[in-house]
């Protein structure tokens, strides 16, 4: 076995960028009320310089044991990259390229080719690099429209983006996704909250983790800590770490 990983080990690094780096951070999902831990959230995002390359997420219940996991990959597109989220209670979701078409699936539906969107694709986490993209646009006040892909629909919806920068040092940069339109006043809003090196560290609002009737958890999830550097064996362990049903917040 130690004589195949290391055979291999060349080939592993000759697909990665010359100056890749490997970041950490992990973040805690609680109740609205903040009453309960749901369950916690550990990220591992593989840079070349600023721009990501790939993203691991790794979901585990309260009590330690991951239920899901969701790979991202950057290389296409930073703002609506690949991904796909696996449940081990059930539930997948995802977004891929296939030739010229973007496809979406969510639980057993067949994927669905995205119809061309009416502002900029952004899909899952490339919402994060969005808004460090157009940082200045964002905290303008002026609202910024974008099609923000969901595949539980199988298609993308028109999203307004509205930030305001901190007003004093040390204090958070906030910004609000509303969806457009009529909808946008029956919906409820997703709100971030940014530091000055524009690194989230709070999301209230819904996720894509599912409860036991399969409907989206509302959630405030907190990121006490910027990232950090991480080992390269915390990828591979994350990777190959069994997924097991768990009850979350108990």
């Amino acid at each position: 076995m130690i004589r195949t990983l290391l055979l291999a080990l060349p080939c592993l690094l000759a697909v990665l960028p010359a100056h890749a780096t490997l970041l950490a951070v992990d973040g805690d999902a609680r109740s609205p009320d903040r009453s309960r831990l749901l369950y916690r959230e550990s990220h591992l995002i593989r840079k070349d310089g600023d721009r990501p390359v790939e993203r691991l997420v790794l979901y585990r219940c309260p009590d330690g044991r991951a239920f899901a996991r969701k790979r991202i990959d950057y290389r296409r597109s930073t703002l609506a990259p690949d991904f796909e989220l696996v449940d081990a209670r059930g539930h997948r979701e995802g977004l891929r390229r296939q030739g010229d078409r973007i496809l979406v699936w969510s639980g057993d539906d067949a994927p669905r080719a995205l119809s061309p969107p009416g502002g900029p694709l952004v899909a899952d986490a490339g919402f994060d690099e969005y808004l460090r993209r157009h940082w200045t646009a964002a905290t303008s006040g002026k609202p910024q429209v974008i099609a923000f892909a969901v595949p539980s629909y199988g298609r993308s919806l028109s999203f307004k983006v509205r930030g305001q920068p901190a007003r004093d040092a040390g204090d958070p940069h906030r910004f609000e996704l509303r969806l457009d339109g009529l909808l946008g006043r029956l919906a409820p809003p997703i709100r971030v909250e940014y530091d000055d090196q524009r690194q989230l560290r709070r999301f209230i609002g819904l996720t894509n983790i599912r409860d036991a009737r399969g409907d989206q958890i509302e959630a405030e999830i907190v990121f006490p800590s910027a990232p950090r550097a991480a080992d390269p064996r915390e990828w591979q362990t994350a990777s190959g770490v069994p997924l097991a049903t768990c009850a979350l917040g108990g």
